[in-house]
């Protein structure tokens, strides 16, 4: 009885982002100088593309390209809304796996009931993943199509030069795979490594394909209590041939802070650091570079960096 109480108690007191009041998919919003939205284009409905709403406003500045996967390999673009917002309110093109969904996949993760006393545990999810890293490429090979498209609305507007892949828990892993194309110049894997074990739940990449990447790469975690935490730090210490960072953040676990407002915590880091990567901006490298660097010396995180000082 006492270890039953304890865990209703322990799930009752779990906290809970609160709830983004729920707005239209062309409310601009972000941060950023470039207040953003989300939409999908008829000639890629597979995906939802965010980017400044007024394109005007860029007076000439290109936007570099960035294609997301989802956590648990979910079919909906909006699933990372807020996070994914705000990074295209600072001058990004960021396309996300998967169509417009109800607004509930907006809504912050909610806490998991405990277990009833002598509830048959439920089976494991052995279905095949609803969304593949093939998609990815899908979504850069469409954004650098519609870039020399004339009468596309981001004809001549998007930076085909700098191309991310992004992806969160089993994006992250779809983000790894798909970081093989050359085209990619900067991967950011959050919340994610790969697995040591085959699961039908998501694509099977052995852990030799790190070698084989050609870009930079970044791993932002929770602490050791996310599920993801130690194969992401393995994934980091596989990896010496690379411009590498591993960092990751007490009292943070695998939900992160995504669906909080404009992206939380790690919205302000996915900014810096794409910013770096991807625009060279001394003022954003800051925050990861030196022994002194920004979140260094932040004292939730712990960071860890190759050929990067």
């Amino acid at each position: 009885m006492f270890t039953r109480c304890l865990l209703v108690a322990l799930f009752l007191a779990a906290p809970v982002a609160a709830q983004m009041p729920y707005q239209s998919p062309d409310t601009p919003l972000g941060t950023g100088a470039y207040k953003a939205v989300m939409e999908v284009d008829a000639s890629l409905p597979t995906h939802t593309i965010y980017h400044p709403k007024d394109l005007a406003a860029l007076k000439g500045k290109k936007l570099p390209i960035i294609a997301w996967g989802n956590g648990a390999c979910v079919n909906a673009g909006n699933r990372f809304r807020y996070f994914l917002t705000e990074i295209a309110s600072h001058g990004y093109f960021i396309l996300a796996l998967g169509p417009i969904a109800g607004k509930e996949m907006e809504a912050p993760p909610q806490p998991t009931p405990p277990p009833q006393p002598g509830a048959t545990p439920a089976a494991p999810n052995r279905s095949a993943p609803a969304t593949m890293s093939s998609q990815l490429i899908d979504a850069i090979d469409w954004a650098i199509k519609e870039n020399t498209r004339k009468g596309s609305p981001y004809f001549g507007k998007l930076d085909t030069k700098n191309i991310a892949v992004m992806g969160q828990s089993c994006g992250g892993v779809q983000a790894t795979k798909a970081s093989l194309d050359p085209r990619i110049t900067a991967s950011v894997i959050w919340n994610s490594g790969l697995v040591p074990n085959k699961t039908v739940a998501m694509e099977w990449v052995e852990k030799d394909h790190l070698n084989k990447l050609h870009a930079p790469i970044a791993w932002f975690n929770g602490d050791p209590s996310d599920v993801a935490h130690p194969n992401a730090k393995d994934d980091f210490e596989r990896t010496n041939h690379l411009l590498a960072l591993f960092a990751w953040r007490e009292g943070m676990g695998h939900n992160g802070t995504y669906r909080e407002p404009n992206g939380g915590e790690l919205g302000k880091i996915a900014v810096a650091y794409l910013n770096w990567r991807l625009k060279n901006d001394k003022t954003a490298a800051k925050m990861f570079v030196g022994a002194n660097c920004g979140l260094c010396q932040d004292k939730n995180w712990h960071v860890f960096k190759k050929k990067i000082d």
